[in-house]
């Protein structure tokens, strides 16, 4: 009994211990997660009050400013400035006189200060039960994502005020007491925005009988007072425009976002396309309602708002950009059986609202449709088919767990540094992985491109002022073989076109054919193999923005041949058949390289047979040859694409341990407590 009483002493103090120690790292991240919201909350502010007054707040500055419509002594529509509905323009007017010393300060903080509520109310209106972590996390999260998510940075740039609609309803739905309450907010949210009157049906067909009859009330009485007060205008807006219809910029726009925009950009016009969106946001008015309903019995009220608000996104006759926030809120909804299919859906959502849309998909005129219009098909997804689990479902809260290998003994007390349960055997879901190699390739172009300033031209004295120095060090060194190679394969004309074909046709095929290769037959092995050409590629990047460098095709009086580009035209600013595609002067460290070395090691290490491996090892050979006879980089930039890579692996094993040297037994890891198991082997 006394050994028990000690077993039980001591396993109650070691409990302590890793509570605290998971309660400590709960609350460190917590205040890392209020401080990027901060930072990203004080950023905004900065760019909004930093651009000059005549390009900040321009919408606001049309209603309220000194030559804004809200002064002008006829119909606030008789100029196509101002889209609101006659109860804003109304609110409005007496803000005429105060507006010139609240564009600046005092409209910003109070938006910024919408946008902290507005996450606030978003985080506490998570399905319970949420664990703790969750709750404590939710609201710091929720506001990075709003600060960072285009319609806010569109609504702060442009002093809209979009975001008030949405507090609103969240406000009506989750924070106060009493269904009339409620009903007013909405219907307040829908005399500003009419298209809030979708949530009618919601309370409705949810039991919220008089919260439905509030709305309607207080839509109906506040429309009808600014009838009263404002009957010309009221008139123009309801009857003639139809709700608004065709006022502001013309509704095929890039940033209208809603079926009508989609079918006008897609060359339909008159009957035809009125036919065809009247009918289409019919049937994803009826399905999405439908399905924000059964959301909300189930106890997911925020996914049911968030469902509805994406039908209203849908079916308005135009969803500008910053009145798309409705979008964001469905990365509440839970996808996928696995764990590994789990961050699909929120990914993606996450990076459709806070990046542009040419960073989603590649500039192909196929894909434009898409691309085009990749919020409405985000909004529709998310109103009518993503199978967004029940809380009745077994994988809500507890999905299929990820199988993991044996973890491999390391020398140090501190591999790996992130406190991950261990090497993942399975595949990392698809789409997800080819959406965020597309995202990291688009990033990666407007990094090259920034480097020199946003144009080629920007940088290129202090681009050949670094290849002079370049040079120097290579003659230092010895190693200037630039141009003697460079002439010698010009003067061999099947070497010129082996390396000119292999500079161009390789330097993607090899490394997205071994990513493939490796996720069909390899996935451990290709999470491995990806975090480093991962890190690789973006310690290069920081080498690109700190060390813009001209290849030897582009010094002049080098008297390097350009074999694949063309000959030079060096009177011009920007030279070279390839500058509006991509940044010249990223050169150092030469990722032409250095992703033909991370090919040649992976090969070298995975391939079975030896003949495998010499021939992965030949192609960096081939492709270091290409760059310099080609003159497209110096011998120290292949020195640096192997630092990367080198970098790049070493950061992989820090980070997440070495690679399991045989996939083994899986190891099953519960997912409620990753802190308890690290993956490391007791030293």
């Amino acid at each position: 009994m006394a050994n028990a009483e000690r077993g039980g002493r001591a396993g109650n103090a070691l409990g302590a211990g890793v509570v605290g120690t998971t309660g400590e790292r709960l609350r460190a991240a917590r205040v890392g997660l209020w401080l990027i919201a901060t930072v990203l909350a004080v950023r905004q502010m900065a760019a909004v009050l930093s651009t000059p007054s005549t390009d900040r707040l321009t919408d606001l500055e049309t209603w309220v400013g000194p030559d804004g419509v809200l002064h002008v002594k006829g119909s606030l529509y008789d100029s196509t400035q101002f889209t609101g509905t006659p109860f804003a323009g109304l609110v409005l007017k007496p803000l005429t006189r105060a507006a010139e010393q609240a564009l600046g300060w005092g409209w910003t903080f109070g938006t910024l200060l919408l946008v902290v509520a507005l996450g606030v109310v978003a985080a506490r209106a998570l399905p319970q039960p949420v664990s703790r972590r969750t709750s404590l996390l939710a609201a710091p999260v929720a506001i990075s994502l709003l600060m960072l998510s285009l319609p806010v940075r569109n609504a702060l740039y442009l002093g809209q005020t979009s975001i008030i609609p949405v507090l609103l309803v969240l406000l009506g739905c989750f924070a106060v007491r009493g269904e009339r309450a409620a009903g007013a907010l909405i219907g307040l949210a829908a005399v500003l925005q009419p298209t809030v009157l979708l949530f009618a049906p919601l309370l409705w067909f949810t039991g919220r009988r008089r919260a439905t009859a509030s709305t309607g009330f207080t839509f109906g009485g506040l429309t009808l007072l600014a009838w009263a007060a404002l009957p010309h205008d009221s008139n123009t807006y309801w009857v003639h425009h139809f709700a608004g219809v065709g006022l502001g910029d013309q509704a095929d726009d890039l940033a209208n976002q809603s079926l009508h925009g989609a079918l006008l950009r897609l060359g339909l016009t008159g009957p035809p396309e009125i036919g065809l969106f009247l009918f289409f946001g019919a049937a994803v008015a009826v399905l999405g309602l439908r399905r924000a309903v059964r959301y909300a019995r189930d106890g997911q009220l925020l996914l049911a708002v968030a469902v509805t608000g994406c039908v209203a996104v849908a079916v308005s006759p135009t969803s500008w950009q910053h009145q798309l926030l409705w979008v964001l809120l469905a990365v509440v909804g839970r996808v996928g059986r696995k764990t590994s299919d789990r961050y699909m859906w929120p990914v993606a959502v996450v990076l459709v609202m806070t990046l542009p849309a040419t960073m989603m998909l590649p500039n192909m005129t196929s894909l434009y449709p898409l691309r085009d219009n990749v919020v409405l098909l985000a909004a529709l997804a998310a109103a009518t088919v993503v199978p967004f689990l029940s809380r009745t479902s077994e994988h809500y809260r507890a999905p299929v767990p990820t199988d993991y290998a044996r973890p491999v003994p390391t020398r140090f007390r501190r591999v790996p540094l992130l406190p991950f349960p261990g090497r993942v055997l399975t595949r990392p879901n698809l789409l997800l992985e080819l959406l965020l190699i597309r995202v990291g390739y688009s990033a990666y172009q407007q990094v090259r491109l920034a480097a020199t300033g946003g144009t080629n031209s920007g940088g290129r004295a202090t681009a050949e002022h670094h290849g002079d120095q370049i040079l120097a060090i290579e003659r230092f060194l010895h190693i200037d073989i630039e141009h003697w190679a460079n002439h010698a394969v010009v003067k061999v004309g099947f070497l010129r076109d082996f390396f000119d074909f292999y500079y161009e046709s390789f330097h993607f095929v090899v490394p997205l054919t071994v990513l493939g290769v490796l996720y069909a037959r390899r996935p451990a092995d290709y999470r491995w193999a990806r975090s480093a050409l991962g890190l690789a590629t973006l310690l290069a990047l920081v080498g690109f923005w700190l060390y813009p460098l001209a290849p030897p095709r582009l010094m002049p009086g080098l008297g390097v041949i350009d074999t694949v580009h063309g000959v030079q035209d060096f009177s011009q600013p920007d030279y070279g058949t390839l500058t509006a595609l991509t940044n010249q002067y990223a050169a150092m460290p030469s990722l032409h390289f250095g992703w033909s070395l991370w090919c040649g090691l992976v090969i070298a290490i995975l391939a079975p047979k030896w003949w495998m491996k010499a021939l992965g090892l030949l192609h960096p050979l081939f492709t270091v040859s290409a760059i310099v006879a080609t003159g497209n980089h110096w011998v120290l930039d292949a020195v640096g694409g192997a630092a990367v890579v080198a970098a790049g692996f070493g950061l992989t094993y820090l980070l997440q341990g070495p690679r399991p040297r045989t996939p083994g037994r899986p190891v099953e890891v519960s997912t409620k407590e990753p802190a308890l198991a690290t993956g490391r082997t007791p030293n």
